[in-house]
């Protein structure tokens, strides 16, 4: 509830609606039109009160901050993907094959055996 919430912060009421009304936050609603808050509307909290309070960051550019941190875990979760198609592909590809087509290594591989020993003669 936003009482708990915002004497658990040290921050007014009006503070979070302003947050909510601004975008930042966005809590979900009971029956009653009670604000209710998840441990992901208070971890963003946390952020917003760091960003505003230890930085000096005003509401915009935290609103920026916000928009811009989910974008990049938006492009984690498709670089990850991408990486993970990657490797499917690549282990489907070495299972076709039996001998590995060096022409498409980026770094030749050679394999090193160790020198033979001299033949020594008896003289």
């Amino acid at each position: 509830m936003i009482s708990a919430v915002a004497e658990q912060y040290g921050v007014h009421p009006q503070t979070l609606r302003l947050y909510e009304r601004e975008g930042l936050l966005k809590p979900s609603r009971s029956e009653g039109n009670t604000r209710l808050y998840t441990a992901e509307d208070v971890e963003r909290l946390e952020v917003i009160l760091h960003l505003t309070r230890d930085l000096g960051v005003n509401l915009a550019g935290v609103e920026i901050i916000l928009n811009m941190r989910a974008k990049m875990g938006e492009m984690q979760a498709q670089i990850q993907e991408f990486i993970a198609t990657l490797n499917r592909e690549l282990a489907a590809r070495n299972a076709r094959t039996a001998e590995p087509d060096d022409r498409h290594w980026l770094v030749p591989v050679v394999n090193a055996r160790p020198p033979a020993p001299p033949n020594r003669r008896k003289t």
